[in-house]
């Protein structure tokens, strides 16, 4: 019961800091809240700057692990699409022969009780304590609650991967060192985490809602100002269309002159059956009644490419990021779609991860599995690629990008 209260307070919240225009038609308790958020947030801000200022006087320590570190992340909280291009980066480094471990914070992931965490704290056992492997590079080891959401869908899909969770991501890099041999290390959202230095900071922007209201937490979304895009050395533009993205562009530009820019697309591959091993081609949506069932930052996007490939929303139904669903749930979930007439439930691989297994199979329930498409910049992207792995050459027969 808790949790569902968190999640609805958590979605008000989200709904009432993104809504455009003036506060001053708001209601007065709406009008206080949301004082109170904006003085926080200048407070939020003023540590973040502070942090930063401390790490670039040398006060606070940078650490170095004798290997390369690449660093994808964000600056605002969640939407922009991260995990697919975290995976793009890892197959394509192992594809060029690097031995690769991602590192990950492991997002609302099974922790133990509170008390159980302060005491390992206060006898410093959480520092030596090893991290969680959700995966060895060989076979998966962990579930998606004990690793979190993205960690068990990289491991997934990345088999020849290692994928690490810890909050200590230094601890977790030289266990990958040493442990597994990894010379290239990935850090999952990581431009905010800045004891470990990388070689390269990759900064994922939302050409649909590139920074939000430009306000930091708790009133805005960004985690840090937006100003703090001049450390990125390649931005990429996700969810972008061919053409309509001049004006980000030049703004970014002008922001960070020397970043590589790079415009992609989270492309649709196919369905994938949720509790099986079908699969569908995409043309199989056209005309079918489908119930949208998603737990992320930004539904709309996915809803949309539903429409597009040609399905019949009958429902869209929404819960918080990262909810994770009861087995109850997912019954409700499909006897209201079958009450409906659905022909399918479609919720997106993020959400597939949480999903208990069930026998149920009266209404089949899928997930969209996308892949990134590259439409400008595939060669900045090569480039990359072959920085971190001291190539002079430029073909990538991996990388297929858009035509």
């Amino acid at each position: 019961m808790w949790q569902q209260q968190l999640e609805r307070i958590e979605r008000y919240l989200v709904v009432l800091i993104q809504r455009k225009g003036s506060s001053r038609n708001r209601a007065f308790r709406v009008r206080v809240l949301l004082l109170c958020l904006s003085q926080l947030s200048h407070l939020y801000r003023l540590i973040i700057q502070a942090r930063h200022y401390l790490y670039n006087r040398g006060i606070l320590r940078h650490h170095t692990l004798g290997c390369q570190v690449i660093s994808v992340g964000n600056l605002t909280v969640g939407g922009t699409g991260k995990t697919p291009v975290v995976e793009l980066f890892a197959r394509e480094l192992q594809f060029a022969g690097r031995k690769v471990a991602i590192l990950s914070r492991g997002y609302k992931k099974a922790e133990p009780v509170w008390s159980q965490r302060m005491l390992d704290r206060l006898l410093f056992r959480e520092w030596r304590r090893p991290p969680r492997v959700v995966s060895d590079g060989r076979q998966l080891l962990l579930d998606s609650a004990m690793s979190g959401d993205e960690p068990y869908m990289l491991a997934s899909n990345l088999p020849e991967v290692a994928v690490l969770v810890d909050k200590d991501r230094v601890k977790s890099g030289r266990y990958a060192i040493n442990r597994f041999g990894s010379d290239t290390l990935i850090l999952d959202d990581g431009f905010q985490y800045l004891a470990l230095r990388p070689r390269v900071q990759v900064v994922l922007v939302d050409r649909t809602n590139p920074f939000g209201n430009e306000r930091v937490l708790p009133r805005g979304l960004l985690r840090e100002p937006v100003s703090n895009i001049r450390r990125a050395d390649v931005i990429l533009i996700t969810k972008s269309e061919r053409g309509g993205n001049e004006a980000l562009k030049v703004r970014l530009r002008h922001m960070n002159p020397r970043a590589e820019l790079i415009e992609c697309r989270h492309k649709p591959n196919h369905l994938q059956d949720v509790f099986g091993q079908g699969r569908r081609e995409l043309e199989w949506l056209k005309g079918k009644r489908v119930v949208a069932v998603s737990g992320i930052a930004v539904p709309t996007g996915f809803e949309r490419e539903i429409q597009r490939m040609g399905g019949r929303l009958l429902s869209r139904i929404r819960f918080a990021d990262h909810h994770r669903y009861s087995q109850q749930e997912v019954i409700d979930l499909i006897n209201y779609a079958r009450q409906r007439g659905a022909d399918a439930i479609v919720t997106t691989e993020k959400d597939a991860v949480r999903f208990p297994k069930l026998d149920r199979l009266d209404v089949r329930v899928y997930y969209l599995r996308v892949d990134i498409e590259l439409l400008s910049g595939a060669e900045d992207f090569r480039a990359c690629i072959n920085r971190i792995c001291f190539r002079t050459d430029t073909v990538l027969p991996g990388l297929k990008p858009a035509l």
